[in-house]
């Protein structure tokens, strides 16, 4: 493993979240703008709640525009996007350029789905450039613990959404599983007690959700 400073962890890690964030979140964003095609009263406001994040909008229009594409907005896809984007360009020693360029084809999609009649085409491939991001980092980048940082980003960001949207057990297992594997494969610093309480509650009947997203955003609180 080569040596990686704190600062650059930390972008690691967060490459990963946010990156995954978009990806998940958008794939949710999916089931919503059907039900607001549909017009099922209230989708976005049933996709906030389950989320967590603050309602602001003002109609089924506002919430497509806003949350898609309003970099102002700190909870949108774009806000998050460009947020990877800043870590990865920083980190363009440690990730390369082929792996940085995944991320700006994410950006340049994004902003063509802004002036699109079928904005959700373009979001696919939003999706598809996020794929590519994460396949080509095994390919691309040389050093294993930065791979297995950013993949650890994922991972956590990955349970928090899910555990948000009530997931069922044997895929939040699946991911705390994978989640082990990988953060004992990086020099990360970490609560060694949060995967044991993890597995713990998922043998419970009724996972105390709430607990769970507690859980896993202390991992790396030590």
């Amino acid at each position: 493993m080569g040596v990686i400073s704190v600062e650059q962890t930390d972008r690691l890690y967060w490459l990963g979240r946010y990156t995954e964030r978009v990806y998940t979140t958008m794939r949710l964003y999916f089931l919503t703008y059907d039900e607001m095609i549909d017009q099922i009263p209230g989708g976005y406001k049933t996709f906030c709640e389950r989320l967590e994040i603050p309602d602001i909008y003002e109609s089924s229009q506002h919430f497509i525009e806003s949350y898609s594409f309003d970099q102002s907005n700190e909870n949108s896809m774009i806000a998050n996007l460009m947020r990877a984007y800043d870590n990865a360009i920083v980190l363009r020693d440690e990730i390369g350029s082929e792996t940085l360029a995944y991320v700006q084809i994410a950006i340049y999609e994004m902003q063509k789905a802004a002036v699109s009649d079928a904005p959700l085409l373009e979001f696919q491939k939003v999706l598809d450039a996020l794929m590519a991001f994460y396949g080509i980092i095994d390919d691309a980048i040389i050093d294993e613990n930065v791979r297995n940082i950013i993949k650890v980003g994922k991972r956590v960001e990955r349970l928090d959404l899910y555990a948000r949207t009530r997931a069922d057990k044997e895929e939040l297992h699946r991911d705390v599983m994978r989640l082990a594997r990988r953060i004992n494969r990086t020099n990360l610093n970490y609560a060694q007690d949060v995967i044991p309480c993890l597995v713990d509650e998922l043998k419970k009947d009724e996972i105390n959700y709430p607990y769970f997203i507690k859980t896993v955003e202390r991992i790396l609180d030590v």
